[in-house]
């Protein structure tokens, strides 16, 4: 037996609601790039910092109010500043702004500078990402491995659109989250990975302040532990965009059953 569901002209019309985020701040040229992306896509609306808050991870603001403020930044797309973390962003926008409405995508970025392999756990980009993906939301963290301000998205932006584009028409499946990585240069194309295992080697470096006291300057170096060829540092050294499919869960699962005898001594 066939069933016919006929939509109303509204409902086939209707464009897909995309929030657009980041953790660079609210005049960030990445997020511009994103915004016109995404404007060519749906309906857009953004919430963004508005001061840089890179590496501020998942942090969310408690021991202060939040601020939210509507500017005219891209014209005619809804858009607000926030004074909170990236993540306080997507909160205020689904609980607050958006309370009526089913966002269809959310996308973070595009982020100034590297989010591969480790880097997912630091990054605000990512976290905002993620946080709209613990709602139940397809989100998309972008970032392309150029941190200066005047970095070039132009040749990255066709990228982005397909896998915009890709998420909306086909859903993502066992995952609500794509940590997606851009390399500089001639792209090669793109390449479904996982995270890589690398880590940072940490220093920090000491100084004196004008009023003679001390302070420490976070720095060091990243060092890939991983040789795999099916990793997203792998893909990004060979010129491709990286596409991991990510989750908040950091359950060891192999190491359950190991404890177990943790759990009969007690």
């Amino acid at each position: 037996m066939s069933i016919f569901i006929l939509l109303s002209t509204e409902e086939m019309s209707k464009k897909p609601l995309i929030l657009v985020t980041n953790d660079d701040g609210l005049f960030a040229p990445g997020l511009k790039a994103l915004v016109q992306i995404a404007e060519d896509l749906g309906e857009v609306v953004v919430v963004a910092p508005g001061s840089p808050q890179s590496g501020k991870g998942h942090a969310i603001t408690i021991n202060e109010p939040l601020r939210i403020n509507r500017v005219d930044a891209f014209g005619k797309i809804e858009a607000y500043e926030c004074s909170g973390t990236p993540v306080d962003c997507v909160k205020l926008a689904k609980i607050i702004l958006l309370k009526n409405k089913t966002i269809d995508l959310c996308v973070s970025g595009i982020n100034h500078g590297s989010n591969a392999s480790i880097n997912i756990i630091y990054s605000g980009t990512l976290s905002a990402a993620m946080e709209a993906s613990l709602e139940g939301v397809q989100s998309i963290g972008f970032s392309l491995l150029d941190y200066s301000f005047n970095a070039n998205f132009e040749i990255c932006k066709p990228f982005v659109k397909k896998i915009c584009e890709y998420v909306l028409q086909n859903n993502l499946h066992k995952t609500k989250l794509l940590n997606v990585n851009i390399p500089v240069g001639h792209i090669q194309g793109v390449r479904i990975c996982r995270q890589a295992n690398a880590r940072w080697v940490e220093e920090f470096q000491e100084g004196t302040d004008p009023k003679g006291e001390k302070y420490y300057w976070l720095t060091g170096r990243f060092e890939n532990l991983d040789n795999g060829s099916d990793s997203d540092i792998q893909a990004l050294n060979n010129g491709y965009i990286s596409v991991v499919p990510s989750q908040h869960d950091l359950t060891q699962y192999d190491a359950i059953q190991p404890l177990m005898r943790l759990q009969e001594t007690i």
